[in-house]
């Protein structure tokens, strides 16, 4: 079986840390609607990407957004700020080519997989097959990487 490279864990690295970019924008975003009608942005927002506003999703949303108050999108952004740091620390690690890194990447890829499998069974659709995709081939790196770091012998080993 192929041990993972250095470029492989550091490609796992790269797109841990497009998470946390992604997820800090989204919490930067949260931040931007404090002081400002968050559901007007969020009707707005699903008009301008032609989605359906009678729809369930698109609802859910709208309906969402006309119940957030100021301290909750305060919340949602500081709950947003700590998982991009934990993100940014993991991909750090990872580039770095960190064990506990390695270790982290593995839970945090696997934690999700119960969901993603959970989601399945109530309804197949391309983002929950892609995501249970990706997850597995992150924990399967990690695993492997971690493997890659054990020694050769453990029968030597006291």
């Amino acid at each position: 079986m192929a041990k993972p490279s250095f470029s492989s864990v550091r490609a796992v690295a790269l797109f841990e840390a497009a998470k946390g970019t992604l997820v800090l924008l989204t919490g930067f975003g949260a931040l931007s609607l404090v002081h400002h009608d968050a559901q007007r942005f969020a009707e707005q927002l699903v008009a301008h990407l032609h989605l359906n506003a009678a729809k369930h999703f698109p609802r859910i949303f709208i309906d969402a957004a006309a119940n957030f108050a100021e301290t909750h999108l305060l919340v949602l952004a500081l709950l947003a700020a700590t998982y991009a740091l934990v993100r940014f620390v993991e991909a750090y690690g990872l580039w770095m080519g960190r064990r506990w890194a390695e270790w982290l990447a593995a839970v945090s890829g696997a934690i999700y997989i119960p969901f993603e499998f959970y989601e399945l069974f109530h309804g197949i659709n391309w983002l929950s097959i892609v995501a249970l995709a990706v997850n597995v081939l992150v924990v399967g790196l990690m695993l492997k990487a971690l493997h890659r770091a054990q020694p050769a012998d453990s029968s030597n080993m006291v």
